[in-house]
């Protein structure tokens, strides 16, 4: 425990953003132990103190801090310098550089990117229209979409449909058995709006499916899981990508945030393409 690192996440705010940034920073360095304390809407000296006083009982603490205030952020600066806690502010040289470029001052307001504002209203119908249009549900509605996600089971079509609606995207995803279960709205028009096929490696397929089957304490489906078939299905889904010309991810190896940062570049050349 002496070597693990005491990790102190201090934000105005919800604390997301510091979370986000902290997991790709810890990323970089492997085989380092981690204790994460975390303090969201941390907006008072009083709150700070007490914070910097449990850090101070701790060895190894460090700490990152999104605070838009200025006088706020000093005050933890400095007494974070009198204890000798490594302290680092994760905004505060962005906020100061955007402001010069761009001849602005800004506004320091806590919490200011979660304003209940028209993109936060969109970003909530896009969620609402995603969750509606999941596993093929609702298929008349697909021009609707501003991205449709095809692959066979188990491809991380749900989830990557749902990070996408985080994002502001209304996003279809429709379960690929064979081409004739594709809409027959898709198939006289492919390019309806963004199609984008999603596939993996058939092994990889194979023990996310027996593990789907375990977790439902249903009986193992053979064809459902049998290596040879699932080939033949990652196959014929391929075939149908390229009859219809949209595009393929492979998901093996990628995060959800990885595939879904794919899918909106391909969105972005279609929506180019389509002017």
């Amino acid at each position: 425990m002496n070597n693990t690192y005491q990790i102190y996440l201090i934000s105005d705010s919800t604390g997301e953003t510091l979370d986000r940034i902290f997991l790709a920073l810890k990323a970089q360095f492997l085989n380092t132990e981690y204790k994460v304390h975390s303090y969201s809407f941390t907006r008072t000296e009083n709150q700070i103190l007490k914070i910097l006083e449990d850090a101070k009982k701790n060895k190894n603490s460090i700490i990152l801090y999104t605070i838009v205030d200025n006088s706020l952020a000093k005050y933890l600066a400095n007494v974070s310098a009198d204890k000798n806690i490594p302290c680092f502010g994760v905004l505060g040289n962005l906020i100061l550089n955007f402001s010069k470029i761009l001849n602005q001052k800004a506004t320091h307001e806590p919490s200011g990117q979660h304003i209940l504002n028209e993109e936060y209203y969109d970003r909530i119908e896009a969620i609402q229209f995603t969750m509606n249009h999941d596993d093929g549900n609702l298929i008349n509605e697909i021009d609707k979409s501003d991205i449709i996600l095809i692959g066979v089971s188990r491809t991380s079509k749900t989830p990557t449909s749902i990070y996408l609606a985080n994002k502001g995207f209304k996003t279809s995803n429709i379960p690929l058995v064979n081409e004739n279960s594709l809409p027959e709205k898709l198939k006289q028009n492919p390019g309806l709006t963004c199609v984008i096929g999603l596939s993996t490696e058939p092994e990889r397929l194979v023990d996310l499916r027996k593990n789907r089957m375990n977790s439902l304490k249903e009986r193992e489906n053979f064809k459902y899981t049998d290596l040879e078939n699932i080939k033949k299905e990652v196959l014929d889904a391929k075939k149908t990508f390229q009859k219809y010309k949209w595009p393929l991810i492979d998901v093996t190896r990628k995060s959800v945030e990885e595939t879904a940062a794919s899918i909106i570049k391909i969105h972005e050349i279609y929506l180019n393409n389509v002017k």
